[in-house]
């Protein structure tokens, strides 16, 4: 990894870079790009308090980030928080910066009395995968996950 990386909160005068990135992250999961409606989302998780976002900036632009958001477990009587995104630019792969990003987040979680860190990926998300378990994740073998969907 480049030295000169560093892993942070994000701040307000991020929010242009982190839409962008939040739409290429979008784009992975195949939706449409639209970074109007990124910027939008970003900028009201950041105004409402409602997600805490790492960034990793390489001294010129933020080049990769993770947004974590707060959970409750009524089972375990705990606050959890939910790594829900986490992606880094394609020209800064393999650097070890989504590894770093996910150190920062479990480190900060930690510190504000989370229980845990929980997350989802794609069946198909081996890297990603491989990562997690890395890192510690465990795969939930018990639970399934159910959705439904409210829209028209």
């Amino acid at each position: 990894m480049n030295a000169t990386v560093t892993f942070r909160p994000a701040e307000s005068n991020d929010i242009d870079q982190l839409a962008d990135l939040f739409d290429q992250y979008r784009q992975f999961y195949e939706c449409p790009p639209d970074l109007s409606a990124a910027k939008n989302w970003i900028a009201e998780n950041f105004e409402r308090g409602r997600s805490t976002i790492f960034t990793a900036d390489d001294g010129y632009q933020l080049i990769g980030f993770t947004q974590l958001y707060p959970a409750l477990c009524s089972v375990d009587l705990v606050d959890y928080f939910v790594l829900y995104d986490l992606f880094v630019a394609p020209s800064a792969r393999r650097q070890g910066i989504a590894r770093a990003l996910m150190n920062a987040a479990s480190e900060w979680a930690k510190a504000q009395g989370a229980a845990r860190l929980d997350l989802e990926t794609a069946r198909d998300n081996h890297p990603g995968q491989a990562l997690y378990r890395d890192l510690g994740y465990e795969l939930d073998e018990i639970f399934l996950k159910f959705s439904l969907d409210l829209g028209d």
